[in-house]
């Protein structure tokens, strides 16, 4: 057996409640709360050949929800283990002042994660509409029935740079439009294959306000398809 671990919160008597809250695991695994000094972190007992099913996955997520509820959790994401309950308390007691300055960071706060792709016929419209010269070569092409070969691959080069283009513009723009709203902002790795794919760190009571800034975005930006999840725990804004 190795030490599952959920996530790490204040040391409080309300943590109790997440306790009774079915762990991962099959059968599931009751869930302990290990605590050290201020800090606390909850963990249950795990086998290695732990795969990530959909019920685990929600095991997970219900043993933070419920956490959630006494005060501020900095989540695990789903897989983290450690060899044993004398390894977690001694991460604990060797950052326990960084851990609780991060729980004073995001301590009344959710993140919503931000995905953005673009809308190819949109976007086509919207760059010829942004550059003149490519939108005549592209009426001339047409009026002369499509073209030679060599017209046809310039134009679709120059199309396909302009689009690229807009992606850089788009991927800033999303992230400059939403942050205002937010308290911090975590953009994803390179490669993610998205315009953008950004995490906000968002005050509970501004949610709302979060929100409604991404509507205003997205109908400003047909050209964007925005996905919008949450309220999360704050997976991005943890170390």
């Amino acid at each position: 057996m190795s030490t599952y671990v959920y996530g790490i919160a204040r040391n409080s008597p309300a943590l109790e409640r997440a306790s009774r809250t079915p762990g991962v695991g099959d059968p599931p695994r009751p869930v302990r709360v290990l605590s050290h000094g201020r800090i606390a972190a909850l963990v249950s007992d795990v086998t290695e050949e732990l795969r990530p099913k959909r019920r685990d996955l929600l095991a997970h997520q219900n043993v933070l929800s419920e956490a959630g509820t006494a005060g501020a959790v900095l989540p695990l994401r789903f897989g983290g283990m450690s060899p044993d309950d004398e390894a977690v308390a001694a991460a604990l007691a060797e950052r326990e002042e960084h851990y609780l300055e991060r729980l004073q960071a995001v301590d009344g706060k959710d993140e919503f994660n931000v995905k953005a792709d673009h809308d190819e016929e949109a976007v086509l419209h919207r760059v010829l509409a942004d550059d003149p010269e490519l939108r005549a070569m592209g009426l001339a092409q047409q009026a002369a029935g499509g073209g030679s070969q060599q017209d046809k691959m310039r134009l679709g080069e120059l199309i396909v740079e302009a689009v690229r283009q807009r992606e850089e513009l788009d991927r800033a723009e999303v992230q400059r439009a939403l942050e205002g709203a937010a308290v911090d902002s975590a953009p994803a790795p390179e490669g993610s294959g998205r315009v953008a794919n950004v995490s906000y760190l968002v005050e509970r009571d501004r949610a709302e306000e979060f929100l409604t800034a991404v509507t205003a975005f997205q109908q400003a930006n047909p050209q964007l398809r925005l996905q919008v999840n949450g309220p999360l725990p704050p997976y991005s804004f943890v170390e």
